[in-house]
Parts: C-alpha cells; structure tokens; sequence
C-alpha cells in the first residue's frame, strides 16, 4: 500500500492493516526458514509495510 492510501484510513483501519501485515510477515518468515519461499524479497517488502503502518498510527495518534 502507498503512503497516500494509508493517510486516508481511521486508525482502526491501520491497526487492522498492521496485524494482517505482521500475520503475513510471520507466513513469510516460516516459509523462508522451511526453505519454501521463492521469492525472499517479500521478506523485505513486507517489513518496509509494517513500518509504513506503524508511522502513519503513530503521527494519527499524536494529532489526534
């Protein structure tokens, strides 16, 4: 998701975004340790989303 897509979500959204991302984060990890995972830079595009979420709530929460 864009950062754009993310600015026009409630805070319930994003916490609802972030926890199906971490789910996916952690399928990914296991897949990769099991030496299952063909594409390992979904690894990486994963993380770079969750942070993506996280900044957003955050700036939500401080302005209310």
């Amino acid at each position: 998701m864009k950062s754009n897509e993310l600015r026009e979500k409630s805070v319930e959204e994003l916490a609802v975004a972030l926890d199906e991302q971490q789910l996916n984060q952690f399928r990914l990890r296991m897949a990769k340790a099991t030496g299952q995972l063909a594409n390992t830079h979904h690894v990486q595009v994963t993380r770079k989303a969750i942070a993506r979420i996280k900044t957003i709530l955050t700036q939500k929460q401080r302005n209310g």
